[in-house]
């Protein structure tokens, strides 16, 4: 387990996470509300978490192996 060299406040544990939330809220009530180019911006905005986890675990997979 790596430790933190330093404790982090609230707002920057929280941050990323409630971006996520809103951009996923934002895609859900788009896509439900509006036709045509609103469900393909949901769609995307419902991806973004998805995304943003695969980008993660290939950062830590590089990390890892030094590259």
């Amino acid at each position: 387990m790596i430790a933190l060299a330093h404790r982090q406040s609230l707002a920057a544990i929280f941050a990323l996470p409630l971006l996520l939330a809103a951009l996923v809220l934002t895609g859900l009530i788009g896509a439900l509300l509006a036709d045509g180019l609103w469900d393909g911006i949901g769609a995307a905005l419902i991806a973004v978490p998805g995304v943003a986890v695969v980008w993660a675990r290939v950062a830590a997979a590089r990390r890892v192996r030094g590259g």
